[in-house]
């Protein structure tokens, strides 16, 4: 099996955590390029580029996706200033988001022509680690027609309730951004954006489904065991991502 090389960064902007991972991804790149030119003929798996899975937390900060809609955005910058929020446009898809405590923020850095090249795939087996870790406590979670993350009650009018927001950037077939999985995350922040674009559904977090605080880091474990399983790479947290 491959090897994914994890780090937890823990508490992090958002901004420091973008560069970081954009620095590995050009690694990466750079890796791919070189390799292009040498090697004839290319074979990706014989390339010496490297799998990373970073997980952190970040301060309360909204991001919106490069084909997000800034009036989902229902605060003014001296109002987003005055509750200590952050605000950042990305290169990411997907539309606006929140990020901040308690909630597990994963971004795979993944050379995808080792795994398989298919952007859907991908975010499938994305959804599936949250699907099967949520599954551990007891929530069922489910994918919604159109709409990627992972979903509560997706087909019931008027339950439909988010879990967990996904939106990516592939660059030669590198991925970053990731997912954001609200664990015991202060949901009133999302009260003020039209979270990922979607009107009229809410969100929840497995605190919110469970009625109670979970234990935030058997969470990231769960995570982590089955990122490794669906993706089929062995996680080696002994080596850092840098």
């Amino acid at each position: 099996m491959q090897e994914v090389i994890f780090q937890d960064l823990g508490l992090m902007p958002y901004r420091e955590a973008w560069d970081y991972q954009e620095n590995l991804l050009q690694r990466n790149v750079h890796c791919k390029t070189e390799a292009r030119t040498q090697m004839q003929p290319y074979d990706a798996q014989k390339v010496g580029t490297q799998h990373y899975l970073l997980f952190c937390e970040h301060p309360p900060v909204y991001t919106l996706g490069k084909s997000g809609d800034i009036s989902h955005v229902l605060l003014s910058e001296v109002e987003l200033t005055n509750r200590g929020i952050e605000f950042h446009r990305t290169n990411r898809g997907g539309d606006i988001t929140f990020h901040g405590l308690q909630q597990v923020v994963g971004y795979p850095i993944l050379d995808l022509e080792k795994l398989y090249t298919d952007i859907g795939r991908y975010l499938r087996n994305l959804e599936e680690v949250i699907i099967r870790t949520i599954a551990d406590f007891g929530i069922t979670g489910s994918r919604s027609a159109g709409e990627t993350g992972v979903w509560i009650d997706p087909d019931i009018k008027g339950k439909e309730r988010k879990i967990c927001a996904i939106g990516v950037r592939c660059s030669r077939w590198v991925t970053m951004h990731g997912f954001a999985l609200n664990v015991n995350t202060d949901l009133n922040y999302f009260n003020h954006i039209i979270p990922c674009g979607i009107q009229h559904k809410q969100v929840t977090s497995i605190e919110k489904e469970l009625g109670e605080k979970i234990d935030y880091e058997m969470v990231k474990k769960r995570l982590l065991h089955h990122f490794e399983s669906v993706f089929e790479l062995t996680v080696n947290t002994l080596r850092p991502a840098l």
